[in-house]
């Protein structure tokens, strides 16, 4: 058997080669199923925090995948009601400091100001903790009012059904590192029009409805959003945000998830794993025949 403990030695306080902003890899000792010990290159997810700037003023801190921050504070932005309108944004930039490249900062077109309330209502905090208590779901519900119902605003079956192998085609950075999440945007016609990674699902969603958003695509209001991981109440506030009437997830959704759905007239599909799936509200968009 071979020595791994010089090894071991090698490994401790080494930092990460790294191929691409995403994928960090260095050597690791891999024990095989036959009991061998294998001593090689691993690629991992890279999780660096983010620290999103409205000017001076710190708003939000996530801990992400570095790539595509741009999109992601522009999605954080409308999710959470703050901008809507393309012309608000005028530009991103980075600070000329230490770290710059974990902080985006957001510089608002002239003469718009924040709404101090929304910022007030949240303040610094980690985007991924989600949205709590019964007076600030409320204040999303008066932001973003529930989807509109239209009649041709419906996906066949048999598109429902490919969609998971579409988004796992464009998950190059799950395929090497197993531990990244994915969010897709399609049109009802199961072509993919943004797909995004990181390793934090509520921001792989924050970044293809910040694209959409950059690109003056919202609302997203014939479109599908598929999740790789649970679809939980934070998921389905940012796609009612983008204006998506239908989400659809390869695990389970919330009880919260659920209930907000059906009141925002979202269509949400869960356990989305071919040939099986669940509708949790408002199936009058799925074509079952």
């Amino acid at each position: 058997m071979k020595d791994f403990h010089q090894a071991d030695d090698i490994m401790a306080g080494k930092p990460f080669h790294m191929k691409d902003p995403g994928i960090g890899s260095e050597k690791i000792i891999r024990r095989k199923r036959d009991g061998e010990l294998d001593y090689r290159p691993d690629d991992l997810t890279v999780e660096e925090p983010l620290e999103i700037r409205i000017g001076r003023k710190a708003l939000a801190t996530t801990m992400r995948t570095p790539g595509h921050d741009e999109e992601l504070a522009a999605g954080f932005l409308v999710s959470e009601g703050i901008v809507r309108m393309r012309d608000k944004i005028d530009k991103f930039s980075r600070p000329q400091s230490e770290h710059s490249e974990n902080i985006v900062i957001v510089e608002l077109g002239a003469g718009i100001k924040l709404k101090l309330s929304s910022v007030q209502r949240f303040g610094t905090i980690s985007t991924s903790c989600g949205i709590c208590g019964k007076n600030s779901i409320a204040a999303i519900r008066q932001n973003f009012p529930p989807i509109a119902s239209v009649q041709k605003v419906r996906i066949d079956i048999g598109i429902l059904l490919s969609l998971p192998a579409l988004l796992q085609k464009q998950q190059g950075d799950f395929a090497r590192t197993g531990g990244i999440h994915a969010a897709g945007i399609f049109d009802l016609n199961g072509e993919p029009k943004i797909v995004r990674e990181d390793i934090g699902r509520h921001n792989a969603v924050d970044k293809v409805i910040g694209r959409a958003f950059l690109d003056e695509l919202l609302p997203l209001d014939r479109h599908i959003l598929l999740v790789s991981g649970r679809a939980s109440f934070e998921i389905m506030q940012k796609a009612l945000s983008g204006g998506i009437p239908i989400v659809a997830s390869v695990s389970a959704p919330s009880t919260l998830a659920m209930n907000f759905a059906r009141e925002s007239n979202q269509t949400l599909i869960g356990f989305l794993r071919p040939p099986s799936f669940n509708i949790y509200s408002h199936i009058e968009r799925v074509i079952l025949k």
